[in-house]
């Protein structure tokens, strides 16, 4: 059964406590909070300030996806503002292995993400050091976008790897997944799925988690 991770960054920003008690209410099991800088992606978000907002109204494990450049000046913020995980992009990261030293360090969990034209290869020898590998399965920046078919493809291929070395690395899959491909995706492999306009732009988002819970 696939952790659901309904991603904030689809919530109505002027009723974000309403979206988080609703959240806290339901079978999702984490909040995923997406940081935006408007440099490594073309779109800006908010910061560790709202992030702590969230996180103070927030009863489940909290997921920071960090679509910045230079992530490893603000790794210290988000572990303040209250993450259990913060995940930084490959493509983000000159020296890799050392934000994710300084990620572990803090006493967290340290998550790898990857764009889509990144090869999953790519990630074999930092698998050891990882918590949760979140895949984008759209090009990172805007919520709403369609899933891209070859991710499963990439699935596939990291389950193999974590698999192979008889690792416990999450596999996250984050970008257009819907009720119609939650089960495909489980089923190469995925172990979290977050999901933003599959939840908050649901008639009832309550029922859309636990339908996602249920595949």
């Amino acid at each position: 059964m696939a952790l659901i991770a309904p991603s904030l960054l689809s919530a109505n920003f002027l009723q974000l406590q309403q979206d988080c008690d609703m959240l806290n209410n339901s079978v999702a099991d984490w909040f995923h909070i997406d940081i935006m800088d408007g440099i490594f992606v073309p779109n800006i978000s908010f910061g560790a300030m709202v992030t702590q907002f969230i996180i103070n109204a927030s009863k489940k494990y909290n997921d920071v996806h960090l679509m910045i450049e230079k992530p490893g000046d603000y790794i210290q913020a988000f572990k303040d503002a209250g993450a259990h995980n913060i995940s930084v992009h490959i493509e983000a990261c000159t020296h890799l292995h050392r934000n994710i030293q300084q990620i572990k360090s803090l006493g967290i969990h340290a998550g790898v993400a990857i764009n889509p034209h990144t090869n999953v290869a790519l990630l074999k020898d930092i698998l050891v050091d990882i918590n949760v590998v979140c895949v984008m399965s759209v090009n990172p920046g805007f919520g709403g976008q369609a899933f891209i078919p070859h991710t499963l493809q990439k699935i596939k291929q990291l389950r193999k790897m974590i698999d192979e070395q008889g690792l416990s690395v999450k596999i996250e899959v984050d970008g257009g997944v819907t009720l119609a491909n939650a089960t495909a995706i489980i089923e190469a492999g995925a172990d979290v799925l977050v999901a933003g306009n599959t939840v908050f732009k649901s008639p009832n988002p309550t029922e859309t988690i636990a339908a996602l819970k249920a595949l």
